[in-house]
Protein backbone atom coordinates (compact mmCIF):
# COMPACT_ATOMS: atom_id res chain seq x y z
CA UNK A 1 0.00 0.00 0.00
CA UNK A 2 1.09 3.55 -0.64
CA UNK A 3 0.81 6.58 1.58
CA UNK A 4 0.00 8.96 -1.29
CA UNK A 5 -3.10 10.94 -0.34
CA UNK A 6 -5.89 10.74 -2.92
CA UNK A 7 -8.36 12.90 -1.00
CA UNK A 8 -8.41 14.77 2.30
CA UNK A 9 -11.61 15.73 4.09
CA UNK A 10 -12.33 17.47 7.37
CA UNK A 11 -11.92 14.38 9.56
CA UNK A 12 -10.28 11.73 7.36
CA UNK A 13 -7.93 11.29 4.45
CA UNK A 14 -7.90 8.56 1.86
CA UNK A 15 -4.98 6.73 0.26
CA UNK A 16 -4.63 4.00 -2.34
CA UNK A 17 -5.28 0.47 -1.11
CA UNK A 18 -3.61 -2.84 -1.79
CA UNK A 19 -5.23 -3.09 -5.24
CA UNK A 20 -7.51 -1.18 -7.61
CA UNK A 21 -10.60 -2.32 -5.70
CA UNK A 22 -9.64 -0.97 -2.26
CA UNK A 23 -8.71 2.19 -0.41
CA UNK A 24 -7.18 3.04 2.96
CA UNK A 25 -9.00 5.52 5.19
CA UNK A 26 -7.07 7.30 7.94
CA UNK A 27 -8.98 9.05 10.74
CA UNK A 28 -7.67 12.46 11.78
CA UNK A 29 -7.76 14.19 15.17
CA UNK A 30 -9.40 17.27 13.66
CA UNK A 31 -12.77 18.37 15.05
CA UNK A 32 -14.85 20.70 12.87
CA UNK A 33 -18.27 22.29 13.02
CA UNK A 34 -20.38 24.74 11.03
CA UNK A 35 -18.94 23.57 7.70
CA UNK A 36 -15.37 23.94 8.93
CA UNK A 37 -15.73 27.45 10.39
CA UNK A 38 -14.93 26.04 13.84
CA UNK A 39 -11.89 23.79 13.95
CA UNK A 40 -9.62 22.27 16.59
CA UNK A 41 -7.16 19.42 16.95
CA UNK A 42 -8.20 16.97 19.68
CA UNK A 43 -5.48 14.42 20.34
CA UNK A 44 -6.90 10.90 20.23
CA UNK A 45 -10.18 11.79 18.53
CA UNK A 46 -9.29 9.86 15.36
CA UNK A 47 -8.56 6.71 17.32
CA UNK A 48 -11.84 6.96 19.21
CA UNK A 49 -13.94 7.55 16.08
CA UNK A 50 -12.21 4.68 14.29
CA UNK A 51 -12.79 2.29 17.19
CA UNK A 52 -16.46 3.26 17.56
CA UNK A 53 -17.20 3.11 13.84
CA UNK A 54 -15.42 -0.22 13.43
CA UNK A 55 -17.47 -1.76 16.25
CA UNK A 56 -20.68 -0.48 14.70
CA UNK A 57 -19.81 -1.61 11.18
CA UNK A 58 -18.90 -5.11 12.36
CA UNK A 59 -22.22 -5.24 14.25
CA UNK A 60 -24.12 -4.16 11.14
CA UNK A 61 -22.30 -6.69 8.94
CA UNK A 62 -23.33 -9.45 11.36
CA UNK A 63 -26.92 -8.27 10.95
CA UNK A 64 -27.03 -8.29 7.16
CA UNK A 65 -25.90 -4.77 6.22
CA UNK A 66 -23.05 -4.70 3.71
CA UNK A 67 -20.46 -2.03 4.47
CA UNK A 68 -17.25 -0.89 2.84
CA UNK A 69 -15.11 -2.23 5.72
CA UNK A 70 -12.66 -4.97 4.71
CA UNK A 71 -10.40 -5.00 7.74
CA UNK A 72 -8.83 -2.83 10.44
CA UNK A 73 -5.18 -1.93 9.78
CA UNK A 74 -4.34 -0.09 13.00
CA UNK A 75 -5.89 2.25 15.57
CA UNK A 76 -6.68 4.96 13.02
CA UNK A 77 -6.63 3.20 9.63
CA UNK A 78 -8.96 0.80 7.83
CA UNK A 79 -8.93 -0.98 4.47
CA UNK A 80 -12.21 -0.48 2.60
CA UNK A 81 -13.88 -1.39 -0.67
CA UNK A 82 -13.42 1.27 -3.34
CA UNK A 83 -16.97 2.46 -3.92
CA UNK A 84 -18.35 5.36 -5.94
CA UNK A 85 -19.86 7.59 -3.27
CA UNK A 86 -23.40 8.77 -3.98
CA UNK A 87 -23.27 12.52 -3.45
CA UNK A 88 -26.24 12.52 -1.09
CA UNK A 89 -26.19 12.20 2.69
CA UNK A 90 -29.09 10.40 4.33
CA UNK A 91 -30.13 11.83 7.70
CA UNK A 92 -32.34 9.73 9.98
CA UNK A 93 -34.05 11.41 12.92
CA UNK A 94 -35.78 9.77 15.89
CA UNK A 95 -35.95 12.82 18.17
CA UNK A 96 -36.11 16.53 17.35
CA UNK A 97 -32.74 18.22 17.75
CA UNK A 98 -30.37 20.64 16.05
CA UNK A 99 -31.45 22.03 12.69
CA UNK A 100 -34.73 20.08 12.76
CA UNK A 101 -35.83 21.91 15.91
CA UNK A 102 -34.74 25.29 14.52
CA UNK A 103 -36.41 24.84 11.13
CA UNK A 104 -39.72 23.43 12.31
CA UNK A 105 -40.14 24.95 15.76
CA UNK A 106 -40.18 21.60 17.55
CA UNK A 107 -38.65 21.63 21.02
CA UNK A 108 -35.34 19.80 21.17
CA UNK A 109 -35.78 16.41 22.80
CA UNK A 110 -39.31 15.88 21.45
CA UNK A 111 -39.74 12.26 20.38
CA UNK A 112 -40.91 12.00 16.77
CA UNK A 113 -43.93 9.83 16.01
CA UNK A 114 -41.94 8.01 13.36
CA UNK A 115 -38.33 8.03 12.16
CA UNK A 116 -37.86 10.74 9.52
CA UNK A 117 -35.50 10.64 6.57
CA UNK A 118 -33.91 13.69 4.97
CA UNK A 119 -31.50 13.98 2.06
CA UNK A 120 -28.76 16.58 1.88
CA UNK A 121 -26.44 17.34 -1.00
CA UNK A 122 -22.92 16.23 -0.18
CA UNK A 123 -21.17 19.55 -0.85
CA UNK A 124 -18.98 21.43 1.62
CA UNK A 125 -18.87 24.35 -0.81
CA UNK A 126 -22.66 24.74 -0.70
CA UNK A 127 -23.01 23.88 2.99
CA UNK A 128 -24.62 20.45 2.48
CA UNK A 129 -28.10 21.87 1.72
CA UNK A 130 -31.25 19.78 2.06
CA UNK A 131 -32.42 18.37 -1.27
CA UNK A 132 -35.53 16.39 -2.16
CA UNK A 133 -35.89 13.24 -4.23
CA UNK A 134 -37.23 15.12 -7.25
CA UNK A 135 -34.18 17.40 -7.29
CA UNK A 136 -31.82 14.44 -6.87
CA UNK A 137 -33.24 12.51 -9.81
CA UNK A 138 -33.64 15.65 -11.96
CA UNK A 139 -29.92 16.43 -11.89
CA UNK A 140 -28.85 12.79 -12.12
CA UNK A 141 -27.24 12.34 -8.70
CA UNK A 142 -29.11 9.12 -8.03
CA UNK A 143 -32.04 7.18 -9.46
CA UNK A 144 -35.42 6.64 -7.83
CA UNK A 145 -34.55 3.01 -7.17
CA UNK A 146 -31.26 4.01 -5.53
CA UNK A 147 -33.01 6.52 -3.27
CA UNK A 148 -35.57 3.91 -2.31
CA UNK A 149 -32.79 1.46 -1.48
CA UNK A 150 -30.85 4.00 0.57
CA UNK A 151 -34.01 4.85 2.51
CA UNK A 152 -34.82 1.18 3.04
CA UNK A 153 -31.34 0.37 4.33
CA UNK A 154 -31.28 3.51 6.48
CA UNK A 155 -34.45 2.52 8.31
CA UNK A 156 -33.12 -0.98 8.94
CA UNK A 157 -29.83 0.47 10.21
CA UNK A 158 -31.79 2.84 12.45
CA UNK A 159 -33.70 -0.06 14.00
CA UNK A 160 -30.54 -2.09 14.53
CA UNK A 161 -28.52 0.78 16.00
CA UNK A 162 -31.34 2.10 18.19
CA UNK A 163 -31.52 -1.34 19.79
CA UNK A 164 -27.76 -1.56 20.18
CA UNK A 165 -27.41 1.88 21.73
CA UNK A 166 -30.33 1.45 24.11
CA UNK A 167 -28.55 -1.59 25.55
CA UNK A 168 -25.64 0.76 26.22
CA UNK A 169 -27.88 3.31 27.94
CA UNK A 170 -27.72 5.69 24.99
CA UNK A 171 -30.53 7.20 22.91
CA UNK A 172 -29.86 7.48 19.17
CA UNK A 173 -31.30 10.92 18.47
CA UNK A 174 -30.28 11.26 14.82
CA UNK A 175 -27.45 10.27 12.51
CA UNK A 176 -26.01 10.67 9.01
CA UNK A 177 -25.23 7.91 6.52
CA UNK A 178 -23.41 7.76 3.21
CA UNK A 179 -23.70 5.06 0.58
CA UNK A 180 -21.57 4.04 -2.38
CA UNK A 181 -21.98 2.04 -5.58
CA UNK A 182 -19.94 -1.14 -5.50
CA UNK A 183 -20.16 -4.03 -7.95
CA UNK A 184 -23.68 -3.08 -9.00
CA UNK A 185 -25.13 -2.57 -5.52
CA UNK A 186 -25.31 0.08 -2.81
CA UNK A 187 -23.21 -0.43 0.31
CA UNK A 188 -22.77 1.60 3.49
CA UNK A 189 -19.66 3.82 3.45
CA UNK A 190 -17.94 6.57 5.47
CA UNK A 191 -18.30 6.25 9.28
CA UNK A 192 -20.84 6.05 12.09
CA UNK A 193 -19.42 7.76 15.16
CA UNK A 194 -20.15 10.60 17.60
CA UNK A 195 -19.08 12.90 14.75
CA UNK A 196 -22.04 11.77 12.64
CA UNK A 197 -24.64 10.93 15.32
CA UNK A 198 -26.41 12.64 18.17
CA UNK A 199 -26.12 10.35 21.18
CA UNK A 200 -27.71 11.20 24.54
CA UNK A 201 -27.52 9.36 27.84
CA UNK A 202 -30.94 7.77 28.28
CA UNK A 203 -31.23 8.84 31.90
CA UNK A 204 -29.69 12.29 32.07
CA UNK A 205 -29.88 13.31 28.38
CA UNK A 206 -26.22 14.28 28.64
CA UNK A 207 -24.82 14.76 25.14
CA UNK A 208 -22.07 12.29 24.26
CA UNK A 209 -21.44 13.45 20.69
CA UNK A 210 -20.03 16.30 18.58
CA UNK A 211 -22.55 18.74 20.04
CA UNK A 212 -20.12 18.95 22.95
CA UNK A 213 -17.75 20.61 20.49
CA UNK A 214 -20.36 22.55 18.49
CA UNK A 215 -21.93 24.06 21.60
CA UNK A 216 -18.77 24.51 23.69
CA UNK A 217 -20.01 22.08 26.35
CA UNK A 218 -16.48 20.89 27.08
CA UNK A 219 -15.01 17.42 27.71
CA UNK A 220 -15.48 16.40 24.07
CA UNK A 221 -13.20 13.38 24.17
CA UNK A 222 -14.67 12.24 27.49
CA UNK A 223 -18.04 11.92 25.76
CA UNK A 224 -16.53 9.91 22.91
CA UNK A 225 -14.66 7.66 25.35
CA UNK A 226 -17.89 6.98 27.22
CA UNK A 227 -19.62 5.95 23.99
CA UNK A 228 -16.79 3.54 23.18
CA UNK A 229 -16.73 2.13 26.70
CA UNK A 230 -20.46 1.44 26.67
CA UNK A 231 -20.46 -0.06 23.17
CA UNK A 232 -17.58 -2.37 24.07
CA UNK A 233 -19.64 -3.61 27.01
CA UNK A 234 -22.57 -4.67 24.80
CA UNK A 235 -20.90 -5.71 21.53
Amino acid sequence: MTDSILYEGKSKYICAGKDEYSLVIHYKDTATAFNGEKKEELSGKGRLNAAISNLIYKFLEKNGIETHLINVIDNTSILVKKAEIVQVEVIVRNTAAGSFSKKYGVDEGTALSNPTIEFSLKSDELGDPMINASHITAVGIASCSELDEMARQSLIINELLSGLFIKAGISLIDFKLEFGRYDGRLILCDEISPDSCRLWDTGTEEKLDKDRFRRDLGNVLEGYREVLRRLESVC
